[in-house]
């Protein structure tokens, strides 16, 4: 009798230890689940591209997660959010490809475009569209310099190669800007077809955005494709370099981490009762002897 006493105080020991470790657990992934999201919403927002602008990097109706962000922080090669009322009235997504006292100028040797006289290798834009279009598409208005793709010609940047094959050309319209102080200079990766800063060079400040016209910097895509938008590498030995990745996975990890931890204190007691029933049918024929 005794010893069966024994063993129900050491049953409730350590259930006791176990309950209250997974009530921990379970509180301390909730704590870290739901202040993750709230994290998340607090620094992100959520934006729906519905243009091609900006493929392949981003697609007509992708969902996009851009970290709100002051104007001071953006560095080249960031994709940005930000409103003009001389562009558009809703918000627009396009990459900063020059800030304040760059010279940005196309096209170099190659139809690279050029900043402060370096050539980028740009990775991220799409292919020009073929001879005959307009720089900036069939139903944008080009501007004075240039309407072709760049393919017409036999020599020069922009030309094609001796296979006939037709080379990435960064701008199918020329240009040199020098960028003013406190703006940035605007393009989108399918250049045929963004109409951007090119499209404003006759204005005043030549197609150029002030950087308090930034809200938020595209981090990530969240639907239909879930993966994170890379600073290019191209802009990194220039002044500044380019900006370092927001908090989104710490913070996804964060949420997962808290989901985990959650679904493991919460399977503690089902799990302990199912072995707790176990071990009693196994020791019954002992008590009765």
């Amino acid at each position: 009798m005794g010893g069966t006493q024994v063993i129900r105080g050491q049953k409730d020991g350590r259930g006791g230890l176990g309950n209250v470790l997974s009530g921990i657990a379970v509180a301390i992934g909730f704590v870290l689940f739901l202040g993750g999201f709230i994290w998340g919403a607090v620094v992100y927002q959520p934006y729906t591209v519905p243009t091609d602008s900006m493929m392949p990097t981003v697609n007509p109706g992708d969902r996009v997660l851009a970290q709100r962000i002051d104007g001071a922080e953006v560095r080249r090669g960031d994709v940005v959010i930000f409103n003009d009322s001389l562009w558009s009235d809703s918000p627009m997504v396009k990459r900063v490809v020059g800030i304040g006292g760059d010279t940005v100028k196309c096209c170099g040797q190659g139809g690279r475009l050029t900043v402060n006289g370096k050539e980028l290798d740009e990775p991220y834009i799409d292919q020009p569209k073929p001879e005959g279009v307009g720089a900036f598409g069939e139903s944008d208005t080009p501007s004075t310099g240039g309407a072709s793709g760049g393919a017409g010609a036999s020599s020069g940047p922009g030309a094609p190669d001796t296979a006939g094959a037709l080379p990435v050309v960064a701008s199918g319209t020329p240009f040199e800007v020098t960028v003013p102080e406190g703006k940035l200079f605007l393009l989108g990766d399918q250049r045929s077809v963004s109409i951007d800063s090119r499209a404003h060079l006759q204005e005043a400040g030549q197609g150029t955005v002030p950087r308090s016209e930034v809200s938020a910097r595209v981090d990530a895509l969240a639907w239909p494709r879930l993966r994170m938008v890379d600073r290019p590498k191209t802009y990194e030995p220039l002044p500044g370099g380019t900006s370092k990745a927001g908090p989104l996975r710490f913070q996804a990890a964060t949420v997962l981490g808290g989901a985990l931890l959650v679904a493991i204190g919460a399977a503690y007691g089902p799990l302990v009762r199912v072995l707790g029933r176990g071990r009693g049918r196994r020791r019954e024929p002992v008590g009765v002897g």
